[in-house]
């Protein structure tokens, strides 16, 4: 379609002097993006883009921004689009239980005092929460250095807006929002997020912005999904939210999406055993500590806290029933114990309600692991419990005595799985390495499966204990030879054992289990008895029932190599390719097998 106006190549005395507004309203629509939770699939909010800048003879939305700033008019046209995004939101199913993420220009902040207002009353035209609104501020611009931001900021709040950074990890401010203020989202920019799943700096970085995002309180949405790997490396790193291609192209009929994505809660399942079973733990130490909203008054806090004497804090959240931190006692008293303190609390002109002593606690998904949990915690000064969300709503708090007890019941479950005999993990953990070893793909792994040699005649000839014996030193020569903190080594089972490491190459490895078969071998010789030793040999009866000549124990070792690169998200693949590689090590002559897959 052909631009209503052809006004690349205009300067600035030329847009001010224009009227844009006009045909601004003929050309401008907005489109909405769905933006997802990555546990269920479900429809958390939708970000509101402007289209139909094109038409206007501009490239990008922020270069029509621009000349309508030249023009005076950026003002009208922010309302203008906003007014079309609230009527598109409040058209939705359920609306009043999603979030709608707007992206107003920074110039437009500066006018805060003004703009606040004026928001206010498209809302109740709408009949829409403020709490069902998030205002974004991007990193791309200092937004922070505008004159009275923190009051700005603290009335948005005080409002019931919710606020996110957008942009993070690309823009002037840096950590300036994140440090300095309490928001409840942060969205990490697509440079990040894309091949999150084959590069591991960015799966470090992201790690870490998730962790102290929430400790913070702040929800993380992942910006440009694109594809199911990096879909499932972010679910898996803990972020809240998602949005991009792979979820959902932008969409000028929203209504497209009420469904929502319910498949996304089935991918990768297999990858989330482990998950599963902290769940359990985590849901039986779940405390239902009564919650207040934001909006309410200081006495409803009062009467809380009076029937509930031995809270020490009370969560506090919006009409959407998501957390927006706590609210502790001692701060309170603070104010009860001044002269005039309590009725200075209910004063409408200062307090009115509990927004303004609201402080800000970890928030994290109740699927989360054990782990994620301390970390958080333990990531928190003075933390008084980590808030827990379902489908990121309210659902509850841990405590520091209840984590210890999560954290103690895991170590139950750990040691029960761990062989008794060897002192190795057993399946369930080696399960749990293999889900999340295959699934990075920063660097070359390796898998590694030993298998014993002539053991069942071995053992049937010389009894269990010796038998055992023979077990023990090989796991003692398996620590000896692999002591480094990155290499996982596991007990199947009986003669079979598994190792596993990242970042060797097939040389490296080649050379230490050559030496590692070779003192098995010489050491296990001490277990058989004079006679057989100069005999060279014993006898037994193989599987077939014929009696005949065996060798004495040696090992073979089946090696599985997955290059950089390459990600699985179930270890059942490796399942074909070590049956057959396992077969044809037993004829190799120095029991070492290589296959890459």
């Amino acid at each position: 379609m052909p631009a209503l106006l052809p006004l690349r190549g205009h300067d600035a005395a030329a847009y001010s002097r224009m009227a844009l507004m006009p045909l601004a309203k003929a050309a401008i629509d907005t489109a909405f993006q769905p933006i997802v939770e990555t546990v269920s699939g479900k429809i958390h909010g939708y970000e509101s883009l402007m289209r139909g800048h094109d038409k206007l003879g501009f490239d990008t939305p922020p270069s029509l921004l621009d000349a309508f700033a030249m023009s005076g008019e950026l003002t009208e046209l922010e309302l203008f689009t906003t007014s079309r995004s609230f009527a598109k939101f409040t058209s939705l199913a359920e609306f009043e239980k999603r979030t709608l993420f707007l992206n107003l220009d920074h110039r437009m902040l500066a006018a805060g005092q003004r703009l606040l207002p004026l928001l206010l009353a498209y809302l109740q035209k709408n009949a829409i929460s403020p709490s069902s609104v998030c205002i974004e501020l991007s990193e791309r611009s200092d937004n922070s250095s505008m004159p009275d931001f923190s009051g700005l900021i603290g009335q948005m709040r005080r409002m019931g807006f919710k606020l996110a950074i957008d942009d993070f990890g690309t823009g002037h401010a840096e950590m300036k929002l994140l440090s300095d203020y309490d928001l409840d989202y942060l969205k990490i920019d697509r440079h990040l997020v894309s091949k999150i799943d084959t590069v591991a700096r960015k799966r470090h970085l992201t790690k870490t912005v998730v962790d102290m995002a929430h400790v913070l309180g702040v929800r993380v949405i992942a910006e440009g999904v694109e594809t199911e790997g990096e879909f499932l490396v972010c679910r898996d790193l803990g972020v809240d939210l998602v949005q991009g291609w792979f979820v959902a192209y932008p969409s000028l009929d929203p209504a497209e999406f009420r469904d929502g994505f319910p498949h996304l809660r089935d991918l990768g399942q297999n990858r989330r055993v482990r998950r599963s079973v902290d769940e359990v733990l985590v849901r039986q130490q779940v405390e239902a500590v009564p919650t207040i909203r934001e909006d309410a008054a200081i006495e409803t806090l009062f009467e809380i806290f009076r029937q509930h004497s031995d809270l020490p804090f009370i969560p506090v959240i919006n009409a959407h029933g998501e957390p927006r931190g706590i609210v502790q006692e001692a701060r309170l008293k603070s104010y009860i114990y001044q002269p005039f303190g309590r009725d200075l609390l209910q004063n409408r002109f200062y307090g009115g309600t509990i927004a303004r002593f609201i402080d800000p606690a970890p928030v994290v998904d109740i699927g989360a692991d054990s782990g994620r949990l301390m970390a958080v915690f333990s990531g928190t000064e003075d933390a008084k419990c980590v808030i827990l969300t379902e489908n990121m709503r309210y659902a509850g708090v841990i405590s520091a005595a209840a984590l210890v007890k999560i954290i103690n019941a895991k170590l139950v479950r750990q040691a029960q799985d761990q062989n008794p005999l060897t002192g190795l993990p057993g399946n369930q953990a080696i399960h749990s390495y293999l889900e999340e070893t295959m699934a990075d793909g920063g660097t070359t792994r390796h898998f590694c499966y030993c298998d014993f040699d002539n053991f069942k005649p071995f053992n049937d000839h010389y009894g269990f204990q010796r038998g055992d014996e023979a077990i023990s030193l090989f796991a003692r020569l398996m620590k000896r030879y692999f002591f480094s903190p990155s290499i996982f080594l596991g007990h199947v089972g009986g003669d079979d054992f598994f190792a596993g490491m990242t970042g060797w190459s097939n040389d490296e490895l080649e050379m230490i289990f050559e030496r590692l078969l070779e003192d098995f071998e010489n050491d296990a010789l001490r277990l058989y008895a004079q006679e057989d030793r100069e005999r060279g040999h014993i006898e037994g009866v193989d599987r077939a029932g014929i009696r005949r000549a065996f060798d004495f124990l040696s090992c073979s070792v089946a090696i599985i190599e997955v290059p950089a690169g390459r990600v699985f998200g179930d270890p059942a693949v490796l399942s074909a390719h070590i049956a057959g590689l396992k077969k044809r090590v037993k004829s190799n002559r120095d029991g070492l097998l290589f296959e890459t897959i």
